[in-house]
């Protein structure tokens, strides 16, 4: 009976690790469903209005008009659901060097000629050769260095359309982008998310990662490829449990 109840349990696990690869299995990986997400119930917003109500007609064939469709309107994204462009590319490097060393030495010693002739007496006692003239004598030494370094060098050129999911009090936006391309049975996925203010857009609607705040950039994959890279769950469990 136990012996049953420990097979059902790795069934189960077994069952739990590889439903992530049966998405792909014989088949290229499924694209993520992009209905019910954060950018799709933004963009159900209304948003404020492209013409005053107020608005006589003769101001909308206007070229001087002020909306944001005009020709001199603001098109950068400013509400709930607009659509803006994040520009990504890092061209990171770093090399860090470290380098320490440490001396000690000292020495001690204790010696007896003299102490009410009891030095002279005890050594008639002690054996050939020994003598309490140097009774104590003690020395010692120590010494360490260490080294390092790092060193370290990333390069990323990216461009993702992202959409602003919600406006917050103080007039900075949150957006959210994500991007799938599926090439044969290799699904690249990108995904960014964070926060940036609406004076940091370009007029060509577009903003640099580093102008965005609690900026979260992910570049990856999925497919066939990717599970040959990545070890088993098995291995990968033994690498975090063994000490050695």
């Amino acid at each position: 009976m136990y012996f049953r109840q420990i097979s059902l349990c790795l069934c189960a696990c077994l069952l739990v690790t590889g439903c992530g690869r049966l998405d792909h299995f014989g088949k290229a990986p499924s694209f993520t469903p992009t209905t019910d997400s954060d950018q799709e119930r933004a963009m159900y917003d209304p948003g404020l209005p492209l013409v005053a109500a107020n608005e006589r007609v003769v101001d909308r064939a206007s070229l001087w008009s002020g909306g944001q469709r005009s020709l001199l309107g603001d098109r950068r994204a400013m509400k709930r659901g607009d659509i803006l462009t994040v520009v990504i590319e890092i061209d990171d490097e770093a090399q860090i060097s470290n380098s320490s060393e440490r001396s000690r030495s000292g020495s001690e010693t204790l010696g007896i000629p003299d102490l009410f002739g009891i030095p002279q007496r005890l050594d008639e006692k002690l054996p050939e050769g020994a003598s309490m003239a140097n009774a104590v004598g003690t020395n010692s030494a120590s010494r360490s260095g260490g080294d390092g370094s790092v060193s370290r060098r990333e390069e990323l050129t990216l461009r993702i359309a992202a959409a602003v999911t919600e406006v917050l009090p103080n007039g900075v936006l949150a957006i959210q982008g994500t991007q799938e391309v599926r090439v044969n049975f290799e699904l690249r996925e990108l995904l960014v998310t964070g926060f940036v203010r609406p004076e940091d857009i370009s007029r060509q609607n577009q903003i640099t990662y580093d102008k965005i705040a609690s900026a979260r950039i992910s570049y990856g994959g999925r497919g066939q490829i990717t599970d040959v890279q990545q070890p088993r769950y098995g291995q990968q469990a033994l690498d975090m449990l063994l000490p050695f």
